[in-house]
């Protein structure tokens, strides 16, 4: 396959991800962002976020990307637009669209007078955006020089670049039988199941695909609350459940609930695009209820143990999962939140998410390892499943004034540590 020449609209997990591994498959790609910041990172070398194996892979790749602030250059250099930017929640759970369709007129502005360069919507947007906001708006610029399509994404924030490089599939939503060929030929080197779609299907199928992921944790979180009552341990049953095919085992690990800047703003974005269609998703809404919930149960758990009143509480674990810096809607936003009611003394550890949960909470004591964030504390509380966090052993909590260790993700070894409980098993 030839290289394409490929523009990427936002320097984002997404972006960034989506870039950098289209460059590993050969293509020659031009990142643009509004942050004069994060383009001088990436032409110097430097990633603006962490995830795993993204920046050896940038490294490999570098005479082959470029970044610029000037939508423009790039528009001029490239034969298609991938529109990367995110849609955060709006105030009453709606999706955002403000970054969209600022994407939309700049790209409208930068192709004008252009014939056939694609524009591809990768952000996660409800169904109708793509041909409702995206393509009217750039046609207004444009005119109909331009092609349409959407490809969403489904990358995991500390494994996206093995999600992309080795996808269950490939969703290509577009009408254009020139778009469907193009892309059809971009993705052809990850050996993968491509379904072509209309667009309004192919945004729907990525809102379909995390509310599901997110119904199944918050049925095993709410099993595993009552599991904690009956005395069994979920994930015993979690394992026993997903040997049954239909079942599977992904995405059974109760603790204390989803995070990150897909699922949550994603449920609430499905939800008010179902009433404003006329439709209650009764379901989806008990899911977003109980993962509301969900974090604040290892407070119940601590409170059961002791009065946490001017107590020093250690924190492992910020980024809402591991391998990645992103502390987005993490559940520890949360429960710091509320712990911070009941004492000021709390120590703070996680190896990559510290510096963004500082700009939240300055005023957190950050330490440089776990068992110096445990040394003295009266309490700890693991909030990440990290890999360093499963090695601890009896030595790195003996510092503690009183051992009371509650896990909100199963993750210590009965091997190693004794006397530890579950939020929820």
């Amino acid at each position: 396959m030839a290289p394409r020449r490929i523009s990427i609209i936002g320097t984002g997990y997404v972006g960034l991800v989506t870039g950098i591994c289209f460059a590993e498959l050969g293509n020659n790609v031009f990142f643009v962002d509004i942050s004069e910041q994060r383009i001088e990172d990436i032409k110097n070398g430097k990633m603006p976020i962490y995830e795993k194996g993204l920046e050896e892979l940038f490294r490999k790749n570098r005479k082959k990307i470029s970044a610029t602030t000037d939508i423009k250059e790039a528009a001029e250099s490239t034969d298609i637009s991938f529109i990367c930017v995110g849609t955060p929640s709006g105030k009453n759970g709606e999706i955002n669209l403000e970054y969209i369709r600022k994407a939309a007129e700049d790209i409208g502005n930068a192709i004008k007078g252009k014939q056939d360069h694609m524009v591809i919507v990768k952000s996660t947007v409800v169904p109708g955006t793509t041909e409702n906001v995206v393509a009217k708006t750039i046609k207004e610029t444009a005119g109909n020089r331009f092609r349409i399509g959407m490809n969403p994404e489904f990358l995991r924030e500390g494994n996206a670049v093995h999600d992309f490089l080795n996808p269950d599939r490939v969703v290509i939503g577009t009408k254009d039988e020139k778009v469907w060929k193009e892309l059809e030929a971009l993705y052809e080197p990850v050996n993968a199941p491509i379904l072509r779609t209309d667009i309004k299907t192919a945004e729907m199928i990525k809102y379909a695909s995390n509310a599901l992921l997110a119904t199944k944790i918050s049925f095993i979180n709410e099993l595993g609350n009552l599991c904690k009552k009956a005395g069994i341990d979920t994930y015993r049953v979690a394992e026993g459940m997903g040997l049954d095919k239909r079942i599977g085992r992904h995405f059974l690990n109760s603790g204390i609930g989803y995070g990150g800047s897909c699922f949550p703003k994603d449920v609430l974005a499905l939800i008010r695009f179902s009433q404003d269609s006329g439709t209650d998703l009764e379901i989806i809404k008990k899911v977003h209820e109980v993962n509301e919930k969900q974090p604040l149960k290892i407070l119940d758990v601590l409170r059961e143990k002791t009065d946490p009143s001017g107590k020093t509480i250690a924190v492992l674990g910020l980024a809402f999962k591991p391998d990645t810096d992103d502390v987005r809607e993490s559940p520890a936003i949360k429960i710091v939140k509320e712990l911070m009611k009941y004492t000021k003394n709390i120590r703070a550890y996680d190896p990559k998410g510290m510096e963004n949960f500082r700009k939240i909470f300055p005023e957190l004591i950050y330490c440089k390892s776990a068992r110096e964030a445990v040394s003295e504390a009266d309490a700890c509380l693991l909030l990440t499943e990290w890999e360093e966090f499963k090695n601890l052993t009896e030595y790195d909590f003996s510092g503690m004034k009183s051992k009371i260790i509650i896990e909100g993700r199963k993750i210590l070894s009965r091997e190693r540590v004794k006397d530890f409980e579950g939020v929820c098993w």
